[in-house]
């Protein structure tokens, strides 16, 4: 449970052995391919690994209403041809449409000047026709014109001119541009459109009559997935006339799979730890009942390889501060309710079962801080009985609730620099023991006051978490005496961070003012609802009982709203840029797709 160890593996071989080699490292699928040939500088020319294709052509299928009867089986049908022909249709479609849009503006910008052929050029004495639609308004400017002109009609809020010239006019020779009509008249562009709607008719049909194929094409996507990874492999190999070399980096578990492939094969290999100057992707390895923490972990950025892993702790925070934002038990035996509802449709793929065990998770934590609080959809429980001796709380205890949350803010942030300083192997490793002792040291004057042994011990600690942050802000090696000054500059820029320091804190404070405001409003729905009800009439207590349902639902959309954003936030933002501050590349397998499920 941890950032799996890499090796760099360097495969050479004869050419002949290539695709042997590369169908071979696509079915063990453990690869993250390196580059090694020249980037293709011109993007319509480079490979992608995705089979780009294959969607474009189920998006341009899929949204055709009412689809065919389902071909469920066909032995012959070849998903890359299919896949050619239904981009072919397509970009015919679009030629068709866009020529038959083009006809049409053409025909309405005719319409005004009626249906007319154009005389023979010699008729004219090699004059030429020029047409503007002039606006009313501007009919002096016909005064200024030269050449030689006419009216040909009008109506309301144009005059039609026809001007006379060998020559294209300039083109401010009136204030408007001229009218571009063509050459064609008006009833042989009505024959072209009605020859466009007629093919854009057969086409229509050729694409519904292909949409009977939609599900043997979402069945063959892996394949297509598949066959556009190994052509993306392909452009990743080095490759000249006798030898090609593949490059990637392989988990160290996995390397003698890769070894015993390239005995197999012929090929010579070399297997190198990480260097100075490398970046090695990062592979978390983790059970699959923590798949949801490994996607929360890489959702807003992946953990550098150095670094460790955070998927249990990013699960535990989440839980904890999405329980504290929603601070209701009602509400969280709705969501365990919602997560029993759809609990089959999420046991489909292993990352779904992840997923729905982190929704029992946030259930069971909502339900016991809504327990400790005491709030069940905005109800106290009676005083008396075992739920009240659970409620030591109190959600309107301003005090207690925003220590609590400023404790939490404190504790998590320690134990992200207690992390970083584990993971790190440079001197600028204690600078994070320092933050540790300006947070530990801050809390302790906070909650224990200015007096006697918290203020010395508080101060004792926030006095050496400056020194140890300062000292060790920079990791800069000292070979010459102007060295020690840039040192100076980043100790200044470390103590800098106090500013921030103290605002990452504050932000936990949200805990509590999102729990506060989605049980005030809970309670506010409920005194709503009993105002009504109070009359005892029925269409009162139809109201009442509506203003009740209504309003849990708005805020119970509201909380889960700010529990899943304000609770991925601390992580994400605060927690990762105490403990996780370098990014770090996924780990990218080349693999067969159809074998993943």
């Amino acid at each position: 449970m941890s950032i799996a160890p890499l090796k760099k593996l360097s495969l050479v071989g004869p050419v002949a052995a290539q695709d042997a080699a590369l169908t071979r490292l696509q079915d063990l699928g453990v690869m993250h391919l390196l580059p090694l040939a020249p980037v293709e500088t011109r993007a319509e020319k480079r490979v992608s690994r995705e089979a780009e294709d294959a969607y474009k052509a189920l998006r341009f299928l899929a949204v055709v209403p009412g689809p065919r009867r389902q071909v469920r089986s066909d032995p012959a049908f070849d998903v890359q041809g299919f896949v050619v022909d239904v981009l072919a249709l397509k970009d015919r479609l679009r030629a068709a449409r866009d020529r038959r849009d083009a006809l049409a503006n053409r025909l309405a910008r005719m319409e005004p000047w009626g249906d007319f052929e154009f005389p023979p050029l010699e008729s004219l004495a090699g004059q030429r026709l020029w047409f503007w639609q002039l606006p009313v308004k501007h009919r002096a400017a016909l005064q200024m014109v030269d050449l030689p002109w006419e009216i040909v009609g009008q109506d309301t809020r144009h005059l039609f001119v026809v001007v006379l010239s060998p020559e294209e006019p300039p083109v401010d020779l009136l204030p408007v541009p001229r009218v571009h009509l063509g050459s064609k008249p008006g009833r042989v562009l009505e024959a072209e459109l009605e020859t466009a709607e007629i093919e854009i008719e057969t086409l229509l049909g050729e694409r519904m009559a292909l949409t009977r194929y939609l599900t043997l094409l979402r069945g063959k996507l892996s394949e297509a997935e598949t066959l556009a990874e190994r052509a993306f492999a392909d452009t990743q190999a080095l490759r000249d006339p006798d030898l090609f070399a593949v490059q990637g980096w392989v988990p160290e578990a996995r390397v003698p799979e890769v070894e015993q492939t390239c005995a197999d094969l012929g090929l010579a290999v070399l297997i190198e730890a990480p260097g100075q100057g490398d970046t090695p992707p990062t592979l978390l390895v983790q059970p699959d009942d923590a798949g949801a923490g490994v996607d929360l972990a890489t959702f807003y950025q992946t953990p550098h390889y150095g670094a460790w892993d955070p998927t249990r702790m990013l699960m535990l925070s989440f839980a904890l501060f999405f329980a504290m934002i929603v601070a209701d038990a009602g509400y969280g035996i709705v969501v365990g309710l919602l997560v029993l509802v759809f609990w089959r449709r999420l046991g489909a793929t292993a990352a779904l079962r992840a997923w729905r065990r982190m929704g029992l998770y946030l259930a069971a934590a909502t339900v016991a801080f809504g327990v400790i609080v005491g709030s069940y959809f905005g109800f106290g429980p009676p005083e008396q009985g075992v739920l009240g001796g659970f409620a030591f709380l109190d959600l309107n205890d301003f005090d207690t609730m925003m220590t609590l949350s400023i404790l939490i803010g404190v504790l998590h942030i320690c134990f992200a620099n207690a992390m970083a300083f584990a993971a790190k192997a440079t001197r600028s490793r204690f600078g994070n023991l320092g933050w540790i002792a300006l947070l530990i040291g801050g809390a302790t004057l906070w909650i224990g006051g200015l007096e006697g042994a918290p203020r010395s011990v508080g101060g004792a600690l926030m006095v050496l978490g400056v020194l140890l942050v300062m000292w060790f802000a920079s990791d800069r090696p000292v070979t010459q005496p102007t060295d020690w000054l840039w040192r100076g500059f980043d100790a200044l820029k470390g103590a800098a961070g106090l500013m921030g320091m103290f605002g990452d804190v504050l932000s936990y404070m949200r805990l509590f003012a999102l729990g506060l405001a989605s049980a005030s409003l809970a309670i506010t729905f409920n005194g709503l609802a009993a105002d009504v009800m109070a009359s005892g009439s029925g269409l009162a207590l139809l109201g009442g009982l509506l203003i009740f349902i209504i309003g849990h639902v708005l805020n119970f959309a509201l909380a889960m709203m700010s529990g899943v954003v304000h609770g991925l936030r601390l992580n994400f933002i605060e927690f990762y840029k105490w403990g996780l501050p370098e990014e770090g590349v996924v780990f990218r397998a080349f693999a067969r797709k159809e074998v993943q499920e």
